[in-house]
C-alpha cells in the first residue's frame, strides 16, 4: 500500500505519490483579486457578522455541518484554498503563509470569529494567526485524541491524519500529556491519497478505498479499538469506515473532532455576546433549500474557492446534501 504508519515515538517520514507542488513564494505573497468590495475597516464585531471557515479544500465542510447543526442562525463564509490542496505535504513556512492569506481575507470580510478548519494549518499556523490578529477569536483543530485515549479499553489507538498534522506540535502535545500518562499506545497513519480521494467524490471501488479496508484489518489485528480521524476531510468517509467495521465485525470506534469544535465556537460566541438570534437581519435574507419547511429555513453557506473547478458544485451538493442552501463563488485569481 502507498502509505506509511509509525509508532508514537516516530515522526512520519515516508510518503509518496503526489508530485511536488510547493507554492512559490511569489504566489503566496501575491495579490488576490476579488469580485466584490472589501471593508478595510476591520472586523464587524456584532451578532449579525458571519463566522469564517478556512480549509485547503472541502474537508472543512465536515466542521461546518456540525456548526450549522448547533448554531443554525449563524451566517457562514467558507474559504477553500483548493488551488494549493493538500497542505499536509507542504513545509511549515508554506502552510503558515497560505493560512495567513486565508485568515486575512476572512478578516476583511468582517467575520466575527474564524475557524481554521484544517488540521495541518492548525498544527503549524494557529498560534501565528492568533499573534497577527489578537483582537479576533480564532479556533483551531487538533485530532480528538484525548476522548479516544480515555475511551480506549485496549490501550491502543490510531490517528489517521496528514503528515503535517502527525508531526505537528498540537497532536504531539496531547500524546505527551494524555496518551503517555495513560499508558496508551498511539499509532500514526498517513496515506497521501485520502484527501484527493475525498475531493474526487470517494469512489468506493478505488485503490484508496481498498487500502482503507485492508488497513482496518491491520488496526484490528494490532488491538486498536479507537480510530481518530485527524483531518477534516476524513469525516466524509466515516460512514464508509463504520460500514466496513460492521461488516468485518471489528471492535473499533471512530472519533472526529467536529462536535467539540462546534461546542467551542458556541461557547466563545456566548461569552463575547456575539451569538446570532432569529430576530437578527440574517433571518431576512434566508434562502430555502430543497425539501425545507419554513421552520427549517437557514442562511446559505457562502463558499469561495481559490481555483475554479467545474466538478466542485456537484461535489458540494453531494457532501452537504440538498437541504443546505449554498452560494458558490469560484472567484479567486492569483497574480504571479
Amino acid at each position: 500500500m502507498n502509505v506509511a504508519a509509525s509508532a508514537v515515538t516516530d515522526t512520519v517520514s515516508n510518503y509518496s505519490g503526489i508530485p511536488d507542488t510547493q507554492t512559490p513564494r511569489k504566489v503566496m505573497t501575491s495579490t488576490v483579486i476579488h469580485n466584490q468590495p472589501i471593508d478595510h475597516k476591520g472586523i464587524k464585531a456584532d451578532c449579525s457578522a458571519p463566522i469564517g471557515l478556512f480549509d485547503s479544500g472541502i474537508g472543512g465542510l465536515s466542521v461546518y455541518l456540525h456548526l450549522a447543526q448547533q448554531l443554525p442562525h449563524e451566517r457562514y463564509v467558507y474559504y477553500a484554498d483548493n488551488l494549493h490542496v493538500p497542505y499536509g505535504n507542504r513545509d511549515s513556512d508554506d502552510i503558515k503563509a497560505l493560512t495567513l492569506t486565508a485568515v486575512e481575507w476572512l478578516y476583511q470580510q468582517g467575520c466575527k470569529l474564524i475557524v481554521i478548519a484544517c488540521n495541518s494549518a492548525s498544527a503549524y499556523a494557529l498560534e501565528t494567526a492568533r499573534q497577527h490578529y489578537p483582537q479576533l477569536a480564532i479556533v483551531g483543530l487538533v485530532p480528538a485524541l484525548k476522548p479516544a485515549v480515555l475511551a480506549s479499553k485496549s490501550g491502543h489507538v490510531a490517528v489517521l491524519a496528514t503528515k503535517a498534522t502527525l508531526n505537528g506540535t498540537l497532536l504531539n502535545d496531547v500524546i505527551a500529556k494524555i496518551a503517555s500518562p495513560n499508558a496508551t499506545k498511539v499509532t500514526k497513519y498517513f496515506d497521501p491519497q485520502l484527501v484527493p480521494w475525498v475531493e474526487s467524490g470517494m469512489p468506493i471501488n478505488s485503490k484508496t478505498a481498498q487500502n482503507l479496508r485492508q488497513q482496518l484489518q491491520v488496526f484490528a489485528k494490532d488491538g486498536v479499538d479507537q480510530l481518530v480521524l485527524g483531518c477534516t476531510h476524513y469525516p466524509f468517509f466515516k460512514d464508509f469506515l463504520l460500514q466496513e467495521i460492521d461488516e468485518q465485525k471489528l471492535s473499533m470506534q471512530v472519533v472526529d473532532s467536529g462536535q467539540a469544535i462546534a461546542e467551542r465556537v458556541k461557547q466563545l460566541l456566548i461569552s463575547h455576546n456575539l451569538s446570532a438570534l432569529p430576530t437578527d437581519d440574517v433571518d431576512k435574507n434566508r434562502v430555502v433549500g430543497a425539501g425545507l419547511s419554513g421552520d427549517q429555513i437557514k442562511p446559505p453557506l457562502t463558499f469561495y474557492a481559490t481555483k475554479y473547478d467545474k466538478q466542485m458544485s456537484p461535489l458540494l451538493s453531494r457532501l452537504l446534501g440538498a437541504q443546505t442552501p449554498l452560494q458558490y463563488h469560484p472567484h479567486f485569481e492569483y497574480l504571479s
